[in-house]
Protein backbone atom coordinates (compact mmCIF):
# COMPACT_ATOMS: atom_id res chain seq x y z
CA UNK A 1 0.00 0.00 0.00
CA UNK A 2 1.51 3.39 -1.13
CA UNK A 3 1.74 5.34 1.43
CA UNK A 4 3.80 8.97 1.81
CA UNK A 5 2.53 12.37 1.74
CA UNK A 6 -0.24 13.47 3.83
CA UNK A 7 -3.55 13.91 1.81
CA UNK A 8 -6.61 16.47 2.85
CA UNK A 9 -9.57 15.05 5.52
CA UNK A 10 -11.70 14.51 2.90
CA UNK A 11 -9.54 11.64 1.15
CA UNK A 12 -10.38 9.19 4.21
CA UNK A 13 -12.08 6.33 2.99
CA UNK A 14 -14.18 4.79 -0.03
CA UNK A 15 -17.19 7.34 0.67
CA UNK A 16 -14.91 10.78 0.79
CA UNK A 17 -14.03 12.66 -2.41
CA UNK A 18 -10.82 12.16 -3.87
CA UNK A 19 -10.12 15.14 -5.16
CA UNK A 20 -8.96 17.84 -2.31
CA UNK A 21 -9.93 21.19 -3.93
CA UNK A 22 -13.02 20.06 -5.04
CA UNK A 23 -15.98 21.39 -2.74
CA UNK A 24 -18.78 20.80 -4.64
CA UNK A 25 -20.55 17.99 -4.92
CA UNK A 26 -23.51 18.83 -7.56
CA UNK A 27 -23.54 20.00 -11.40
CA UNK A 28 -23.95 23.56 -11.00
CA UNK A 29 -27.02 25.11 -12.84
CA UNK A 30 -26.76 28.89 -13.90
CA UNK A 31 -27.45 30.98 -12.28
CA UNK A 32 -27.96 28.85 -9.08
CA UNK A 33 -25.25 27.85 -6.96
CA UNK A 34 -24.28 24.00 -7.33
CA UNK A 35 -25.72 22.20 -4.34
CA UNK A 36 -22.91 20.35 -2.00
CA UNK A 37 -22.38 17.04 -2.24
CA UNK A 38 -21.73 14.01 0.37
CA UNK A 39 -18.28 13.32 2.09
CA UNK A 40 -17.57 9.12 2.55
CA UNK A 41 -18.09 5.75 5.32
CA UNK A 42 -16.01 4.55 3.22
CA UNK A 43 -18.77 1.83 6.08
CA UNK A 44 -19.99 7.10 4.19
CA UNK A 45 -18.35 11.91 3.77
CA UNK A 46 -17.89 14.19 1.11
CA UNK A 47 -16.99 17.65 0.74
CA UNK A 48 -19.57 20.42 -0.24
CA UNK A 49 -18.76 23.94 -1.72
CA UNK A 50 -18.57 26.93 0.17
CA UNK A 51 -21.52 29.39 0.09
CA UNK A 52 -20.80 32.52 -0.99
CA UNK A 53 -20.86 35.03 2.05
CA UNK A 54 -23.38 38.14 2.64
CA UNK A 55 -20.79 40.34 2.56
CA UNK A 56 -19.49 39.19 -0.74
CA UNK A 57 -23.51 39.17 -2.55
CA UNK A 58 -23.93 42.54 -1.09
CA UNK A 59 -20.87 43.34 -2.63
CA UNK A 60 -21.68 41.98 -6.10
CA UNK A 61 -25.19 43.92 -5.89
CA UNK A 62 -23.23 47.10 -5.22
CA UNK A 63 -24.21 47.83 -1.66
CA UNK A 64 -22.54 47.73 1.61
CA UNK A 65 -22.64 44.66 3.50
CA UNK A 66 -25.20 44.47 6.55
CA UNK A 67 -23.24 44.00 9.71
CA UNK A 68 -24.37 40.25 11.44
CA UNK A 69 -25.96 40.32 14.08
CA UNK A 70 -24.33 37.05 15.39
CA UNK A 71 -21.33 35.19 14.56
CA UNK A 72 -22.01 32.51 11.70
CA UNK A 73 -20.73 28.96 12.75
CA UNK A 74 -16.95 28.39 11.62
CA UNK A 75 -16.80 26.53 8.30
CA UNK A 76 -15.52 22.97 8.35
CA UNK A 77 -12.19 22.11 7.58
CA UNK A 78 -12.04 21.42 3.61
CA UNK A 79 -15.87 22.46 3.08
CA UNK A 80 -17.51 19.50 4.24
CA UNK A 81 -21.31 18.77 4.20
CA UNK A 82 -22.54 18.34 7.47
CA UNK A 83 -25.79 16.66 6.36
CA UNK A 84 -24.48 14.17 4.68
CA UNK A 85 -21.80 13.71 7.37
CA UNK A 86 -24.74 13.18 9.78
CA UNK A 87 -26.71 10.54 7.55
CA UNK A 88 -23.67 8.38 7.34
CA UNK A 89 -23.24 8.52 11.45
CA UNK A 90 -27.09 7.99 11.28
CA UNK A 91 -26.36 5.16 9.37
CA UNK A 92 -23.75 3.58 11.31
CA UNK A 93 -25.39 3.85 14.28
CA UNK A 94 -28.74 2.04 13.20
CA UNK A 95 -26.11 -1.04 12.05
CA UNK A 96 -24.92 -1.31 15.20
CA UNK A 97 -28.42 -1.50 16.68
CA UNK A 98 -29.71 -3.75 14.05
CA UNK A 99 -26.75 -6.02 14.94
CA UNK A 100 -27.33 -5.57 18.46
CA UNK A 101 -31.41 -5.99 18.81
CA UNK A 102 -31.86 -7.54 15.26
CA UNK A 103 -35.28 -4.91 15.52
CA UNK A 104 -36.98 -6.15 12.50
CA UNK A 105 -38.42 -2.65 12.59
CA UNK A 106 -35.32 -0.82 12.23
CA UNK A 107 -34.90 -0.49 8.28
CA UNK A 108 -38.56 0.63 8.30
CA UNK A 109 -37.29 3.73 10.19
CA UNK A 110 -34.09 4.22 8.91
CA UNK A 111 -32.51 1.93 5.97
CA UNK A 112 -29.20 2.44 6.87
CA UNK A 113 -27.38 0.24 3.97
CA UNK A 114 -29.61 2.65 0.91
CA UNK A 115 -28.61 5.89 2.20
CA UNK A 116 -24.98 5.22 1.98
CA UNK A 117 -25.14 3.80 -1.15
CA UNK A 118 -27.17 7.06 -2.46
CA UNK A 119 -24.00 9.03 -0.75
CA UNK A 120 -20.98 6.97 -2.00
CA UNK A 121 -23.34 7.12 -5.40
CA UNK A 122 -23.41 10.72 -5.44
CA UNK A 123 -19.04 10.84 -4.78
CA UNK A 124 -18.78 8.40 -7.42
CA UNK A 125 -19.99 10.86 -10.13
CA UNK A 126 -18.04 13.70 -8.51
CA UNK A 127 -14.84 11.62 -8.69
CA UNK A 128 -15.79 10.46 -12.43
CA UNK A 129 -15.04 13.78 -13.69
CA UNK A 130 -11.87 13.09 -13.41
CA UNK A 131 -10.03 9.72 -15.34
CA UNK A 132 -11.98 6.42 -14.58
CA UNK A 133 -9.10 4.17 -14.40
CA UNK A 134 -7.64 6.58 -11.52
CA UNK A 135 -10.99 6.94 -9.97
CA UNK A 136 -11.74 3.31 -9.64
CA UNK A 137 -7.79 2.59 -8.86
CA UNK A 138 -7.90 5.13 -5.92
CA UNK A 139 -11.40 3.69 -4.35
CA UNK A 140 -9.52 0.36 -3.93
CA UNK A 141 -7.02 1.58 -2.63
CA UNK A 142 -8.63 3.30 0.05
CA UNK A 143 -11.01 0.59 0.31
CA UNK A 144 -9.03 -3.12 0.53
CA UNK A 145 -6.04 -1.98 2.96
CA UNK A 146 -8.40 -1.69 5.65
CA UNK A 147 -10.22 -4.83 4.69
CA UNK A 148 -6.74 -6.82 4.06
CA UNK A 149 -6.35 -6.27 8.04
CA UNK A 150 -9.15 -6.52 9.53
CA UNK A 151 -9.22 -10.15 7.60
CA UNK A 152 -6.19 -11.35 8.50
CA UNK A 153 -7.68 -10.95 12.08
CA UNK A 154 -10.63 -13.14 11.36
CA UNK A 155 -9.35 -15.56 8.41
CA UNK A 156 -6.30 -16.56 11.26
CA UNK A 157 -9.21 -16.92 13.71
CA UNK A 158 -11.07 -19.18 11.65
CA UNK A 159 -8.24 -21.18 10.62
CA UNK A 160 -7.38 -21.67 14.50
CA UNK A 161 -11.23 -23.06 14.68
CA UNK A 162 -10.89 -25.41 12.28
CA UNK A 163 -11.46 -23.98 9.14
CA UNK A 164 -9.44 -25.25 5.69
CA UNK A 165 -9.79 -22.75 3.26
CA UNK A 166 -9.88 -23.34 -0.35
CA UNK A 167 -9.22 -21.59 -3.75
CA UNK A 168 -11.95 -19.20 -2.66
CA UNK A 169 -9.88 -17.83 -0.08
CA UNK A 170 -9.01 -15.09 -3.11
CA UNK A 171 -12.04 -13.34 -2.41
CA UNK A 172 -10.38 -12.47 0.91
CA UNK A 173 -8.23 -10.61 -1.30
CA UNK A 174 -10.20 -8.91 -3.96
CA UNK A 175 -14.29 -9.43 -2.77
CA UNK A 176 -15.75 -9.18 -5.57
CA UNK A 177 -17.81 -12.55 -4.57
CA UNK A 178 -19.04 -12.92 -0.67
CA UNK A 179 -15.42 -13.99 1.11
CA UNK A 180 -16.10 -18.36 2.61
CA UNK A 181 -15.90 -18.88 5.85
CA UNK A 182 -16.84 -21.22 8.57
CA UNK A 183 -19.38 -21.49 10.89
CA UNK A 184 -17.63 -20.04 14.01
CA UNK A 185 -16.82 -16.80 11.79
CA UNK A 186 -19.95 -16.31 10.62
CA UNK A 187 -21.25 -13.35 12.95
CA UNK A 188 -18.05 -11.45 11.30
CA UNK A 189 -17.76 -12.03 8.11
CA UNK A 190 -21.72 -11.99 6.81
CA UNK A 191 -21.27 -8.63 7.14
CA UNK A 192 -18.64 -8.18 3.98
CA UNK A 193 -22.00 -8.41 1.09
CA UNK A 194 -22.15 -4.56 2.35
CA UNK A 195 -18.09 -4.26 0.79
CA UNK A 196 -18.69 -6.22 -1.78
CA UNK A 197 -21.69 -4.65 -3.18
CA UNK A 198 -19.87 -1.45 -2.78
CA UNK A 199 -16.78 -2.41 -5.05
CA UNK A 200 -19.09 -3.54 -7.84
CA UNK A 201 -20.93 -0.43 -8.07
CA UNK A 202 -17.09 1.58 -7.96
CA UNK A 203 -16.11 -1.08 -10.97
CA UNK A 204 -19.38 -0.79 -12.97
CA UNK A 205 -19.93 3.24 -12.31
CA UNK A 206 -17.98 4.42 -15.07
CA UNK A 207 -20.63 2.76 -17.84
CA UNK A 208 -22.98 3.36 -15.05
CA UNK A 209 -22.50 7.01 -15.66
CA UNK A 210 -22.42 7.34 -18.81
CA UNK A 211 -25.70 4.98 -19.39
CA UNK A 212 -27.77 7.69 -16.70
CA UNK A 213 -26.67 11.13 -18.52
CA UNK A 214 -28.23 9.62 -21.39
CA UNK A 215 -31.36 9.83 -19.71
CA UNK A 216 -31.54 10.17 -16.42
CA UNK A 217 -34.96 10.05 -15.42
CA UNK A 218 -35.67 6.99 -17.56
CA UNK A 219 -32.54 5.13 -16.39
CA UNK A 220 -33.29 6.20 -12.79
CA UNK A 221 -36.76 4.39 -13.31
CA UNK A 222 -35.39 1.80 -15.31
CA UNK A 223 -33.33 0.64 -12.63
CA UNK A 224 -36.05 -0.59 -10.30
CA UNK A 225 -36.74 -3.13 -12.93
CA UNK A 226 -33.83 -6.17 -12.06
CA UNK A 227 -35.18 -6.69 -8.82
CA UNK A 228 -38.64 -7.19 -9.87
CA UNK A 229 -37.21 -9.52 -12.47
CA UNK A 230 -35.32 -11.72 -9.92
CA UNK A 231 -38.30 -11.92 -7.87
CA UNK A 232 -41.26 -12.82 -10.61
CA UNK A 233 -39.22 -14.09 -13.13
CA UNK A 234 -35.82 -15.03 -13.49
CA UNK A 235 -34.31 -15.93 -10.15
CA UNK A 236 -30.31 -15.86 -9.65
CA UNK A 237 -28.03 -18.99 -8.62
CA UNK A 238 -28.19 -19.38 -4.98
CA UNK A 239 -24.37 -18.62 -4.89
CA UNK A 240 -21.73 -16.24 -3.80
CA UNK A 241 -22.70 -14.57 -7.35
CA UNK A 242 -25.90 -14.54 -7.07
CA UNK A 243 -26.15 -13.07 -4.19
CA UNK A 244 -23.87 -10.40 -5.65
CA UNK A 245 -26.43 -10.04 -8.44
CA UNK A 246 -29.52 -9.40 -6.02
CA UNK A 247 -27.72 -6.98 -4.11
CA UNK A 248 -26.32 -4.85 -6.83
CA UNK A 249 -30.13 -5.12 -8.08
CA UNK A 250 -31.69 -4.54 -4.77
CA UNK A 251 -29.40 -1.33 -4.04
CA UNK A 252 -28.98 0.24 -7.89
CA UNK A 253 -31.57 2.66 -7.49
CA UNK A 254 -30.09 4.14 -4.50
CA UNK A 255 -26.52 4.26 -6.20
CA UNK A 256 -28.07 6.72 -9.35
CA UNK A 257 -30.38 8.63 -6.86
CA UNK A 258 -26.74 9.72 -5.80
CA UNK A 259 -25.70 10.17 -9.73
CA UNK A 260 -29.15 12.32 -9.63
CA UNK A 261 -28.25 14.62 -7.06
CA UNK A 262 -24.86 15.16 -8.45
CA UNK A 263 -25.88 15.78 -11.53
CA UNK A 264 -28.28 18.28 -10.75
CA UNK A 265 -30.99 16.13 -11.96
CA UNK A 266 -33.00 16.13 -8.78
CA UNK A 267 -33.16 20.32 -8.50
CA UNK A 268 -34.83 20.32 -12.04
CA UNK A 269 -37.74 17.80 -10.50
CA UNK A 270 -40.80 19.64 -8.98
CA UNK A 271 -41.96 19.32 -5.11
CA UNK A 272 -45.06 16.94 -5.92
CA UNK A 273 -44.11 14.86 -7.91
CA UNK A 274 -41.06 13.97 -6.75
CA UNK A 275 -42.83 13.67 -3.24
CA UNK A 276 -45.52 11.18 -4.43
CA UNK A 277 -43.28 8.97 -6.51
CA UNK A 278 -41.46 8.97 -3.55
CA UNK A 279 -44.36 8.20 -1.05
CA UNK A 280 -46.00 5.44 -3.71
CA UNK A 281 -42.47 3.57 -3.34
CA UNK A 282 -42.49 3.49 0.42
CA UNK A 283 -46.20 2.22 0.23
CA UNK A 284 -45.22 -0.43 -2.35
CA UNK A 285 -42.43 -1.58 0.10
CA UNK A 286 -44.26 -0.94 2.78
CA UNK A 287 -46.96 -3.05 1.72
CA UNK A 288 -45.03 -5.59 0.36
CA UNK A 289 -42.82 -6.41 3.63
CA UNK A 290 -46.05 -6.81 5.63
CA UNK A 291 -48.12 -8.75 2.81
CA UNK A 292 -45.29 -11.48 2.63
CA UNK A 293 -45.18 -11.74 6.20
CA UNK A 294 -46.06 -15.38 6.29
CA UNK A 295 -43.65 -16.09 2.83
CA UNK A 296 -40.58 -14.54 4.51
CA UNK A 297 -41.23 -15.57 8.07
CA UNK A 298 -40.42 -11.64 8.93
CA UNK A 299 -41.27 -8.06 7.86
CA UNK A 300 -37.27 -7.27 8.01
CA UNK A 301 -36.31 -5.47 4.97
CA UNK A 302 -33.15 -6.78 5.08
CA UNK A 303 -34.56 -10.85 4.29
CA UNK A 304 -37.01 -9.12 1.48
CA UNK A 305 -35.24 -7.48 -1.44
CA UNK A 306 -37.99 -6.29 -3.38
CA UNK A 307 -40.04 -4.45 -0.19
CA UNK A 308 -36.08 -2.98 0.35
CA UNK A 309 -35.37 -1.72 -3.15
CA UNK A 310 -38.81 0.04 -3.11
CA UNK A 311 -38.61 1.40 0.62
CA UNK A 312 -35.04 2.02 0.49
CA UNK A 313 -36.09 4.41 -3.11
CA UNK A 314 -38.93 6.08 -1.83
CA UNK A 315 -36.58 7.03 1.60
CA UNK A 316 -33.44 8.26 -0.54
CA UNK A 317 -35.19 10.27 -2.97
CA UNK A 318 -36.65 12.20 -0.40
CA UNK A 319 -33.46 12.78 1.88
CA UNK A 320 -31.28 13.58 -1.22
CA UNK A 321 -34.31 16.11 -2.92
CA UNK A 322 -34.43 17.56 0.49
CA UNK A 323 -30.82 18.26 0.51
CA UNK A 324 -31.16 19.35 -3.17
CA UNK A 325 -34.00 21.57 -3.18
CA UNK A 326 -33.70 23.31 0.30
CA UNK A 327 -29.63 23.55 0.31
CA UNK A 328 -29.45 22.33 3.90
CA UNK A 329 -26.13 21.67 5.10
CA UNK A 330 -26.61 21.16 9.05
CA UNK A 331 -24.15 23.93 9.80
CA UNK A 332 -25.97 24.34 13.03
CA UNK A 333 -23.97 21.13 14.59
CA UNK A 334 -20.88 23.52 14.45
CA UNK A 335 -22.51 24.83 17.75
CA UNK A 336 -22.43 21.76 19.05
CA UNK A 337 -18.71 21.14 19.61
CA UNK A 338 -19.02 17.50 21.37
CA UNK A 339 -21.53 16.13 18.59
CA UNK A 340 -19.51 17.70 15.72
CA UNK A 341 -16.51 16.02 16.98
CA UNK A 342 -18.92 12.44 17.09
CA UNK A 343 -19.68 13.20 13.74
CA UNK A 344 -16.36 14.08 12.36
CA UNK A 345 -14.82 10.67 13.89
CA UNK A 346 -17.99 8.62 12.78
CA UNK A 347 -17.00 9.97 9.36
CA UNK A 348 -13.01 9.69 9.61
CA UNK A 349 -13.67 5.91 10.58
CA UNK A 350 -16.28 4.67 9.12
CA UNK A 351 -14.69 1.45 8.11
CA UNK A 352 -13.02 0.58 10.80
CA UNK A 353 -16.69 1.25 12.86
CA UNK A 354 -18.61 -0.50 9.89
CA UNK A 355 -16.06 -3.72 9.80
CA UNK A 356 -15.36 -4.06 13.47
CA UNK A 357 -18.17 -3.66 15.14
CA UNK A 358 -19.78 -6.92 15.11
CA UNK A 359 -16.74 -8.53 16.57
CA UNK A 360 -17.08 -6.12 19.26
CA UNK A 361 -20.04 -7.06 19.98
CA UNK A 362 -18.81 -11.06 19.44
CA UNK A 363 -16.46 -10.29 22.50
CA UNK A 364 -18.85 -8.11 24.55
CA UNK A 365 -20.50 -11.60 25.26
CA UNK A 366 -17.97 -13.31 26.85
CA UNK A 367 -16.71 -9.58 29.04
CA UNK A 368 -19.83 -9.71 30.03
CA UNK A 369 -20.05 -12.67 31.42
CA UNK A 370 -16.39 -12.27 33.33
CA UNK A 371 -18.73 -9.34 35.22
CA UNK A 372 -21.37 -12.08 36.95
CA UNK A 373 -18.34 -13.74 38.80
CA UNK A 374 -17.90 -9.93 40.18
CA UNK A 375 -20.81 -9.87 43.33
CA UNK A 376 -21.22 -5.77 43.32
CA UNK A 377 -21.64 -6.20 39.18
CA UNK A 378 -23.52 -8.74 39.21
CA UNK A 379 -26.00 -6.92 42.00
CA UNK A 380 -25.39 -3.38 40.47
CA UNK A 381 -25.11 -4.14 36.36
CA UNK A 382 -27.78 -5.20 34.24
CA UNK A 383 -25.91 -7.57 33.04
CA UNK A 384 -28.99 -9.71 31.32
CA UNK A 385 -30.06 -6.21 29.53
CA UNK A 386 -29.19 -5.89 25.87
CA UNK A 387 -29.01 -2.45 26.06
CA UNK A 388 -26.12 -3.03 28.43
CA UNK A 389 -24.60 -5.17 25.86
CA UNK A 390 -25.43 -2.39 23.49
CA UNK A 391 -23.49 -0.07 25.38
CA UNK A 392 -20.63 -2.58 26.06
CA UNK A 393 -20.15 -2.86 22.38
CA UNK A 394 -20.13 0.67 21.75
CA UNK A 395 -17.32 1.37 24.41
CA UNK A 396 -15.04 -2.01 22.45
CA UNK A 397 -15.75 0.16 19.13
CA UNK A 398 -14.13 3.13 20.63
CA UNK A 399 -11.38 1.40 21.48
CA UNK A 400 -10.80 -0.59 18.17
CA UNK A 401 -11.07 3.23 16.21
CA UNK A 402 -7.36 4.11 18.34
CA UNK A 403 -5.96 1.10 17.01
CA UNK A 404 -6.98 -0.01 13.99
CA UNK A 405 -8.60 3.19 12.78
CA UNK A 406 -5.42 4.20 11.49
CA UNK A 407 -5.11 1.99 8.73
CA UNK A 408 -7.76 3.89 6.80
CA UNK A 409 -4.77 6.54 6.45
CA UNK A 410 -2.64 4.57 5.53
CA UNK A 411 -4.47 3.88 2.88
CA UNK A 412 -5.76 7.14 2.18
CA UNK A 413 -1.49 8.02 2.00
CA UNK A 414 -1.97 10.01 5.12
CA UNK A 415 0.23 10.35 8.17
CA UNK A 416 -1.40 7.82 10.70
CA UNK A 417 -3.34 9.51 13.69
CA UNK A 418 -5.39 8.06 16.61
CA UNK A 419 -8.58 9.76 15.51
CA UNK A 420 -9.57 12.02 12.61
Amino acid sequence: MPYGQSVPYEEQWPYVSEEPGALSTTAPQAPVPADPSPPRPSPSPAPAHDEPSADAEAASQGSPPEKPTEPAPKARAGGRDRYFDALRAVALVRVVSYHTFGWAWAGLVFPSMGVMFALAGTLMAKSLERPAFKVVRSRMRRLLPPFWFWGLFVVVAMMIHGWMPGWQIVFWIVPVGDPPGNQWGVQAWEILWYLRTYLWFVLLSPLLLKIFRKAPIPVLLLSLVPIVVFQYGWQPPYDRFGSALTDLATYLFCWLVGFAHREGVLQRLKPGAVVLASLAALAFGGWYALAHQAEFGTYDLDEIPLAQTFWSAGFVTLLMYFKAYYDVDFAWLARFERLDRIVTIFNGRAVTIYLWHEIALILAVPLIDRFWNVPAFEKWLPLESQWFMFGIGWVLIWIAIPLFGWVEDVAARRKPRLLP
